[in-house]
């Protein structure tokens, strides 16, 4: 499976602009403005902590695509309370390894909320996968088994395979037009010919005339 990273909503930077450090508050304001950026951080490892431990699961072989929704609240009460965590880590588990229905390939959408019951699990056929797509787009953790790119793939070779049907055709055509322009070629240089042989026929006859009629004259002077 194509594993997609987690997205950078999910990470702060950690990084504070010197400007910044030079216009924050003094005394109490600063420090608790110091204090709401450690827990941001800690928050940061938490969750790709959290990612880790999601990338271990085995995933059932009728789930083609699977993608986790967690909202904040849900990252931040697993965060406070181990034992919630573990408890969604076990529903997860246990969605990922189980077997989906309708169909051999499905696509699942695990949505995680702030306690259990806001826990739910929603799976498509991989044939019609568009409500995945949307829903799935912000995912916190999403694998694929490339379905997009095997339907690329398939566009493309549709494409190339209707191209060279084209270019077949084309070449067909102009085959059948360098076919009729050589019989025509043909048809002239015959038609030329002939009128060269009559030509030649016709100055044989005028010159065998002429010479016929010189004799004849040549005779009737001398018979004088």
């Amino acid at each position: 499976m194509a594993v997609n990273g987690i997205s950078a909503d999910y990470y702060p930077t950690g990084y504070v602009d010197k400007k910044e450090t030079a216009e924050m508050p003094n005394g109490a304001e600063k420090t608790a403005y110091s204090k709401e950026l450690s827990e941001a951080e800690e928050m940061a490892v938490f969750k790709k902590e959290f990612y880790a431990d999601l990338e271990k699961l085995e995933v059932d072989r009728t789930i083609a695509n699977v993608a986790i929704n967690i909202s904040e609240q849900a990252f931040q009460n697993m965060k406070d309370n181990p034992e919630y965590r573990e408890k969604v880590m076990s529903v997860i588990k246990r969605d990922l390894s189980a077997s989906v229905a309708p169909a051999p390939d499905c696509s699942l959408l695990i949505t995680v909320g702030a306690t259990l019951k806001d826990y739910r699990a929603d799976a498509w056929s991989v044939n019609n996968d568009s409500e995945f797509s949307a829903r799935s787009r912000d995912s916190f953790y999403k694998k694929t088994n490339g379905s997009e790119k095997k339907e690329q793939k398939e566009l493309l070779e549709e494409y190339l395979e209707k191209r060279a049907q084209i270019k077949k055709q084309q070449q067909e055509i102009l085959n059948e037009k360098i076919v009729k322009q050589e019989q025509e070629r043909n048809r002239l240089l015959k038609l030329w010919n002939n009128e060269n042989l009559l030509a030649k026929a016709s100055n044989a006859y005028e010159a065998n005339v002429l010479t016929e009629t010189m004799a004849d004259s040549a005779s009737l002077l001398g018979g004088r």
